[in-house]
Parts: C-alpha cells; structure tokens; sequence
C-alpha cells in the first residue's frame, strides 16, 4: 500500500470520512475546540469507526505543515485512481469535459481549480510536470475535498498530451484576452478540453497553438481578467449548461 498522507480542514477530512471512510487511518482533533461544527465531525468520524487522538494546535500545524487546519486532521492512505489519462477516457461513456491548466504554480490556485471542477463535473485535470503545483495538503484544504475525488494528471508533454487527446476528437479550446469569439459564441457541448493559463503570461506560446480555438471571458468592468480560478468555474460551467446538465 502507497505511503499514508495528511489531510487537513473540515471539508478534506469531511469528504473522505463519506466517500472512503475505510482509507482513514485516524483522525487528530482539537479537544479545545467544542462547537458544533466539531461535534458533527466527531460524530461522522464515529461512526465510521475511526480512531481519534486529541491533539493540540501546535501539534496539528506541524502535521498539517499550515496553522490552516481549523482543528482537525487525518492521516490516510492515498486513493487508487485511473492510473493514466488513457486509461480515464477509454472508461467514459459521456462527452469528455477536461480542465488542462498551463503554468498555474500557487497551491491555493491549484486547489480552487479543483474544487471548481468537482462541482461542474469535469472528468480530469492536466498540468505539465514542470511550471505547475502538486497536490500537497495545502491543495487538498483549498480543494475542500475536490483533490480526492478529480483525477489530476501532470504530463511530461503538454503540447504532445494536447495533439493526443485532438487524436481522440477532444475540441481544445484556450481562453485568452485577445481571442475573436467570446467563450459564449462557440460550442462546448462536445468532447472539450479547456486550457488557462497562469495569470499574467496566460498560456505558453506553444500551448497557445496548439489549441483548436481561442475564446475570451467578457469584462464589462475595470479589471483586465480573473483570477485561474474564477475563470475555470465560468468556462467549466458555461459547458455543463450547453450539456442541458
């Protein structure tokens, strides 16, 4: 079995206590800490038949590696996933709906992204081994959970990756400021990767031409773009409503 990891935060302790209760080794909790939100948790932990230890804020910072862990922490051991993208797109049977991320390197970034995909159903998320953040348990916080449940592949490749997945008739779509069409002009309702880039330098230029078309999110106001974030749940989200879902 792979090496045990940290989660740390209601919601990525939450979420894996519902959906693999099994995986979890035991569960760190604040004995000072007694409101409701807390008790819930312990409750769910209970039940679920998993050790708690009681341990202090300074003991859970160092095992969370951030002061962010609201209280609680868990060491668990890692989910088995789709062991290659390949492998994740000969096993769908809907119209894949992929988030590919150029160059987004902050955690907290990474792990909104994720979360967003979670919500809008999208089936992976792709980042290049290189000028991208790994999950860590900073990511798996921001996440609230999403990190253990949305396949996140890195590739050696990226541009490569992206002409595979145009083998496969995926639609490529790369959002960028300068674009002709806005991102509710084109059709996202089939086989679509999306690509953003970090803020700022956007997409590298070999990502930027590689992609089958180029669309723009509107602003209407003084800001120039959104955040990586942000701007993943509007594309992610503009097609899950072209998919009437």
């Amino acid at each position: 079995m792979s090496t045990p990891k940290v989660l740390f935060g209601f919601h990525a302790v939450g979420v894996r206590l519902k959906t693999a209760p099994t995986s979890v080794i035991e569960v760190y909790a604040d004995p000072t800490r007694r409101d409701a939100r807390m008790k819930q948790f312990l409750a769910r932990a209970g039940e679920a038949g998993v050790r708690i230890i009681e341990a202090d804020g300074v003991r859970l910072a160092k095992l969370a590696g951030s002061h962010g862990h609201q209280g609680v922490a868990a060491r668990v051991h890692q989910l088995e996933q789709a062991h290659s993208l390949d492998d994740l797109l000969d096993a769908l049977t809907a119209p894949p709906l992929l988030l590919v991320l150029d160059g987004v390197t902050d955690p907290h970034n990474l792990g909104a992204c994720l979360r967003v995909a979670d919500g809008a159903g999208a089936h992976a998320v792709i980042a290049p081994k290189d000028h991208a953040a790994g999950i860590n348990a900073t990511v798996a916080k921001v996440a609230s959970g999403a990190a253990e449940t949305v396949p996140y592949f890195m590739v050696t490749n990226l541009a490569r990756t992206l002409g595979e997945l145009k083998e496969r008739s995926i639609w490529i779509t790369g959002t960028a400021g300068d674009a002709d069409k806005t991102l509710y002009q084109v059709d996202l309702a089939g086989p679509t990767a999306l690509v953003l880039g970090a803020e700022g330098p956007g997409m590298r230029q070999l990502t930027r031409k590689t992609c089958d078309q180029l669309v723009s999110i509107p602003m209407m106001g003084a800001v120039e773009s959104l955040n990586v974030s942000v701007a993943s749940g509007v594309c992610l989200y503009e097609a899950r409503r072209q998919r009437g879902v």
